[in-house]
């Protein structure tokens, strides 16, 4: 299979990024308009609670496909010592906005407020990358393993210490929860899937090109449309719905 160097942007993976944030998008106002009390939606179940599985499951796996792109690229330019650093320090810094996430949660939802969601959880599966990013077929079976344990061990009661696991006390709530067990386990297929189509982190000349700037620009810029939209959603719903509150409101199951 013939391959070109690795490109700065796979448009196809932008694109499908692009997309997650528009499923993303239109699940928080859907969750915002429930939240606020203005429209009762359901959005702790059926269609809306899929589309919040769907969103969270396409970005992870995205992450893990990017994953496998550039410390394929990253083991040929790098020394062993850089290389571990270099994820080290991005998956720090992941950590570190998801405990901003979660400080402002705290105090704008205190009954409901995130402790280990969707970017904690980037932020861990960079940091473990340097262990299963060189791995191929353990990626497919280990994903598998862990996605399989999830419902076993999101059953299980225990210490808040252990959240990050999947293990929680029966009291626990959250608006984002993504635990290791089964969410860890979409980032290594992810893995397993990056690997598998653009081997040794590069895009075949054979693939074709699909272009679609909207999406594209969404996609590459994912992670500030994510710190940012929720506030700007829940501002201009405030605008036109005065009589809403934030502050009044219990948190929704999930």
């Amino acid at each position: 299979m013939t391959t070109t160097h690795v490109p700065s942007r796979f448009p196809e993976i932008d694109l499908a990024r692009g997309v997650a944030v528009i499923m993303m998008v239109i699940f928080h106002i859907a969750f915002d308009l429930a939240y606020l009390g203005i429209v009762p939606l359901p959005v702790g179940e059926g269609g809306l609670r899929f589309l919040a599985l769907a969103t969270a499951a396409l970005f992870l796996f995205l992450v893990g496909i990017s994953l496998s792109i550039s410390s394929a690229h990253a083991r040929e330019v790098l020394s062993y010592r850089d290389f571990i650093l270099k994820y080290l320090r991005r998956g720090a810094l992941i950590l570190l906005l998801g405990l901003g996430i979660t400080l402002v949660t705290w105090f704008l939802l205190p009954g409901g407020y995130i402790i280990f969601g969707i970017l904690h959880l980037i932020g861990l599966a960079i940091l473990l990358s340097p262990l299963y990013t060189g791995r191929y077929r353990v990626n497919l079976f280990l994903g598998a393993l862990i996605i399989a344990l999830g419902p076993l061990v999101a059953g299980l009661q225990g210490s808040p210490f252990l959240l990050w696991v999947g293990v929680h006390p029966s009291s626990f709530y959250s608006v984002d929860y993504t635990p290791v067990f089964p969410w860890l386990g979409v980032v290594l297929l992810g893995v397993f899937f990056g690997m598998t189509v653009y081997p040794s982190g590069k895009r075949p000349t054979t693939y074709r090109t699909i272009t679609f700037r909207p999406l594209q620009f969404l996609g590459r810029h994912s992670l500030a449309i994510y710190l940012l939209h929720q506030p700007v959603i829940i501002a201009v719903l405030l605008l036109f719905f005065p009589g809403s509150s934030l502050f009044s409101l219990p948190g929704l199951p999930l």
